[in-house]
């Protein structure tokens, strides 16, 4: 079944939290003491918990061993918001463009290619959905407290079509934004080899993706790689620290159910407009041109002049009712885009939430054991230490999806509302233009 009970007794950790050698940074302050007893804090029992699977729950016990090269460490430091990830030194971006359609094994199998340009090399490599996905898979495993953005969905009937391509290259665009203007995720060795690797070069791309795969720094392992600020106030209030991840989760699913409603009034709009407005004003506009056509019958040249203003009023509403049909691809579709992105963000913070809270849990268990006799107070000190560096880094990556979040939507926002008012400026246009036929009748 799903739930493993397991009766066998629990190691006890050693006096220096398991696994980490005398003197690393994540090894709690020495000291000596027996143990006053054997007793541990217990395991989830719920072995597929997202807090066991991520390795959070390891790491927090003091099971996480492994040597950590300069490299690979991340740090979290306190900005004026509280923790943040530290800033990418070396900020690049990088265009996604020209889909094309490929072919292997002598034409018998067909893909699309994107060509990607990294601003950082300047030099374009070519990437298939693929390998987008591969990249997906190793950084949502590698990185248990960091939202990495979910790839525009899959598609197996009419992947060649225009609109799913260019539909996908905007998705994927959003994404590749993501990514990149991520401290962490940015400077990552598996998604550098994909930016990087020459399209061209088969065996180091296949070299590049084995060591990603081999990658040790994964799992409970990945949070040795977490520096956290030291020092006197550098420790965090674990009250406090609730209390922000509570707030941020109701703000999350009230994110999800307002991003879901305007998605979905936005998809209806869009739909209406594509049809229902478009028929309606080309209605209007047939109506007018039959009332020109009446009015033709009259032969009596005074009029002619009138005929021609109805019958360019009836053009100009059937030209209105084009430019609402073709309106939703320029305002609605984008912001349908961006909440498409943003709800892949909001579907991976409760199991982000979910293991801050399960070394939350460990921390308070063995106070518990400290007050009652059962566990030596350093042992407990190691679980809280660790419990902090978590923390720290579920904060930081909260501070990061608000920071990003406020520059996407204030930007989709204006492109939304510019593109409105120019929408408005050319249905104005084409009234004016149909009134000023009127003036010399």
């Amino acid at each position: 079944g799903r739930y493993r009970l397991s009766t066998r007794s629990e190691p006890s950790l050693g006096p220096r939290g398991a696994g980490h050698p005398p003197g690393h940074p994540h090894a709690p302050g020495g000291g000596g003491g027996a143990a006053k007893s054997s007793a541990t804090v217990s395991r989830n029992l719920n072995r597929f918990s997202t807090f066991v699977k991520s390795g959070g729950e390891a790491f927090v016990l003091g099971e996480a061993s492994g040597f950590v090269k300069d490299g690979d460490k991340l740090c979290v430091v306190l900005g004026p918001r509280g923790p943040e990830w530290q800033e990418n030194p070396y900020h690049f971006q990088c265009s996604i463009e020209d889909p094309t359609k490929q072919t292997k094994f002598k034409g018998m199998k067909s893909y699309i290619a994107y060509k990607l340009v990294p601003s950082h090399t300047g030099q374009q490599v070519h990437r298939r959905y693929k390998h987008f996905d591969w990249l997906y898979g190793r950084l949502a495993e590698k990185f248990p407290v960091i939202s990495v953005p979910h790839l525009p969905e899959k598609q197996a009937t009419g992947r060649f079509e225009e609109d799913f391509i260019s539909k996908r290259r905007k998705g994927l665009a959003w994404w590749m934004d993501h990514m990149c203007s991520h401290p962490v995720l940015a400077q990552c060795d598996a998604f550098q080899h994909f930016l990087t690797c020459p399209s061209t070069d088969e065996k180091a791309w296949k070299q590049g993706k084995r060591k990603a795969e081999k990658d040790e720094m994964v799992g409970a392992n990945f949070f040795l790689t977490i520096s956290v600020p030291t020092g006197p106030g550098a420790s965090l209030d674990l009250q406090e620290v609730e209390s922000q991840v509570d707030g941020f989760k109701a703000f999350t699913k009230k994110m999800d159910e307002s991003a879901l409603q305007l998605n979905h009034t936005a998809n209806e709009f869009a739909r209406k407009q594509v049809t229902g407005f478009k028929k309606e004003y080309q209605k209007v506009g047939h109506s007018f041109k039959c009332l020109s056509q009446a009015f033709e019958l009259d032969q009596q040249a005074f009029s002619a002049g009138l005929n021609q203003a109805i019958a360019f009023t009836a053009e100009a509403y059937d030209a209105i009712g084009d430019l609402f049909a073709d309106q939703p691809r320029q305002d609605l579709d984008p912001v349908m885009d961006l909440l498409a992105l943003y709800q892949g963000h909001l579907a991976n913070f409760p199991d982000i939430i979910h293991v801050q809270k399960g070394a939350l849990t460990k921390v308070k268990e063995s106070k518990r054991h400290v007050e009652e006799g059962k566990m030596e107070l350093q042992k407990a000190e190691g679980i809280q230490e660790r419990c902090n560096i978590i923390s720290f880094a579920t904060l930081a990556e909260i501070n990061h999806f608000h920071k990003i979040r406020v520059r996407d939507f204030k930007l989709q926002m204006q492109h939304f509302l510019k593109q409105q008012i120019l929408f408005f400026q050319k249905v104005t246009q084409k009234l004016e233009e149909a009134l000023h036929k009127y003036d010399s009748v």
